[in-house]
């Protein structure tokens, strides 16, 4: 009786843990990116390190390349356990999440590092409405961005008439404002659009171009950090909820402001490095702005986070409050331009 007594005691011990003994758990994590991309082997490190703090008891499986589905669809892949863990490019779907857009604008961040940490721990309060129907696990940022094309951009008024593909919502907004048309398409599929002459130009991360095989087909590269795209890793809810608690918190472990910054560096520094590589790169020319031109961009550039407050307001949160939150996060960590 007292053995039955202590096992019952144990059982009872182990439903209040959240799980059962030898519980395993598979996560399918869907990347769209090729596993030539940076992003690939920080990500492969983060589940590593989530298999072995798990004591094996989760099993991440990468899916590169959209295997699983396309760029634009893997916050639903999420949602829908399609995958259990995405990779989600937010600005993907201009208007569907219209908080996380402010990471978007230009002249907001720095760097990939300082930036994401800004980012992603301001961002956090408002990921429980807006990403309300998977699991948020964190934010980042790549380094920041540039225009390519196979004419000299230098002023805002040059874009009047060109075809653009824009990283994000954000961007094709200026470019709109600007008298350029848009061209979507994800990275992995710009290249043929520039090749056959239906855009004209395209914003990019640096080392992207040479990954993704864009600087064959542009001369002309602006030299000034003029934004950045923001990015998330989601997690599908039910899969998160039917963990047992050790293994949930492996996985909230793993879902934080550090994380996201190990995840973001070592591509920050790869697409940083492309500048000076694109520079050395027979071919191309790699110009700078002068104060008055950079000034020119930084104007045409506001009515964005004008933009942006009116579609904040719609989804009945403060951009005001918002705003002030993380300019105060940006000074934190130093990473403001």
């Amino acid at each position: 009786m007292k053995s039955f007594n202590r096992a019952l005691i144990g059982l009872a011990a182990l439903i209040a843990s959240g799980g059962a003994a030898g519980a395993q758990t598979t996560l399918r994590v869907s990347l769209w990116i090729p596993l030539a991309h940076p992003l690939a082997p920080s990500t492969k490190d983060w589940a590593d390190d989530i298999e072995k703090a798990s004591g094996g008891a989760i099993k991440p499986q990468i899916f590169a390349s959209e295997q699983l589905g396309k760029a634009f669809d893997h916050y639903d892949m999420a949602r829908d356990g399609i995958a259990d863990v995405t990779l989600v490019n937010p600005g993907y779907q201009p208007g569907r999440f219209p908080m996380i857009a402010v990471g978007e604008i230009p002249f907001t961040f720095a760097d990939a590092r300082k930036g994401t940490a800004a980012l992603d721990s301001w961002y956090r309060k408002y990921a429980a409405t807006e990403m309300k129907d998977v699991h948020f696990c964190f934010a980042f940022i790549h380094d920041p961005g540039a225009i390519f094309a196979r004419k000299k951009i230098v002023v805002p008024e040059d874009i009047q008439g060109v075809k653009m593909r824009p990283a994000h919502g954000t961007m094709a907004q200026l470019v709109t404002l600007l008298g350029g048309t848009n061209v979507q398409a994800s990275a992995p599929e710009a290249r043929e659009l520039l090749e056959r002459g239906v855009a004209d130009a395209i914003t990019s991360p640096w080392g992207s171009m040479f990954l993704f095989g864009i600087d064959k087909v542009v001369k002309y590269a602006m030299d000034v950090p003029l934004y950045t795209t923001t990015f998330v890793y989601v997690m599908n809810k039910a899969k998160y909820e039917a963990m047992p608690a050790d293994q949930k918190k492996v996985i909230d472990d793993h879902c934080t402001t550090d994380w996201a910054v190990k995840i973001a560096g070592p591509w920050g520094d790869f697409e940083h490095a492309g500048i000076d590589k694109m520079k050395a790169a027979p071919g191309h020319e790699v110009y700078p702005l002068t104060a008055e031109q950079l000034g020119a961009w930084r104007v045409a550039a506001k009515p964005l986070k004008e933009k942006w407050a009116e579609a904040v307001k719609k989804t009945g949160a403060d951009p005001d409050a918002a705003s002030k939150e993380l300019d105060a996060t940006i000074a934190k960590y130093g990473a403001g331009l």
